[in-house]
């Protein structure tokens, strides 16, 4: 039974877009456009130089695209299946949270990873047909794939802990809709999906440093093209797993603070 409940709980938002054909296509569309544009864009910064910031140009495009790629790890929609914490604390629902077999601390993270998952084919399936088609280059040896799997694991971990604490707040300040957007350009920009963060200046790369931002894609993305060396590759994946420890108790914290401020507004 506790199996069949976690098999729901993960296909949730999912279905959503399966049970949808022009939801499907469109992200198909919108992907396949956001690769050509990178890699168009990318190309285009490297006609005039051979090497900027360390990189040469298809190592920057593999990055750029790499990134495109792993964004839709986290892209699907839940807002509209009604799902997302924001609108279950704005009509009232989320007291169901608290009714299911499931605590809703698991419910969670159970939609979290089967939301992951079906990024993850999505992902795989574009750099399937990227890598044949010389738009991304593969890894450097085997080494780097397997370090590059665990920190985009460890980034992706770090990376639902960040997105779980801002839906957390909203039992505190019930509609967020404002610090989640913050939330999304601040991860876009400080993680690496814009632009590699070696292009910004030293104080910002800095500061950047004290925050979890950078462990979710910044890391993996430039363990795979080279930018860290294997040799630096273990202190880069202790510090993940180091956030990754200090989210999960700082959000278990939220979660026991949380179940005392379940009020509705609203439905």
């Amino acid at each position: 039974m506790a199996v069949l409940h976690a098999w729901r709980a993960a296909r949730v938002t999912p279905l959503g877009e399966l049970h949808s054909p022009p939801r499907v296509t469109a992200a198909l569309l919108r992907l396949t456009v956001q690769v050509v544009l990178v890699a168009s864009l990318w190309r285009g910064l490297y006609a005039a130089t051979g090497t900027t910031g360390g990189l040469g140009r298809d190592q920057a495009v593999t990055y750029a695209v790499l990134a495109v790629l792993a964004s839709r790890l986290r892209e699907l929609d839940q807002y509209t299946g009604r799902d997302t914490v924001m609108q279950h604390m704005h009509y009232g629902t989320i007291v169901y949270w608290y009714l299911r077999p499931l605590p809703p601390q698991r419910y969670y993270a159970l939609r979290s990873l089967g939301e992951r998952l079906y990024g993850l084919a999505w992902a795989l399936a574009g750099y399937a047909v990227c890598l044949p088609a010389g738009v991304v280059e593969p890894p450097g040896s085997a080494a780097v794939a397997g370090v590059f799997a665990l920190s985009l694991l460890l980034g992706q971990w770090v990376l639902h802990y960040v997105m779980l604490v801002i839906d957390q707040l909203c039992f505190w300040t019930l509609r967020n809709g404002a610090a989640l957007l913050i939330l999304v350009f601040a991860q876009n920009l400080l993680s690496g999906v814009y632009a590699p963060l070696w292009f910004f200046p030293h104080w910002f790369v800095t500061m950047s440093g004290f925050l979890p931002f950078q462990a979710t894609l910044s890391v993996p993305l430039s363990l795979y093209v080279g930018r860290i060396p294997l040799s630096e590759a273990a202190v880069q994946l202790a510090v993940q797993a180091a956030w990754v420890v200090a989210l999960a108790l700082f959000t278990r914290l939220l979660w026991r603070r949380a179940a005392r401020r379940v009020i509705s507004q609203g439905g």
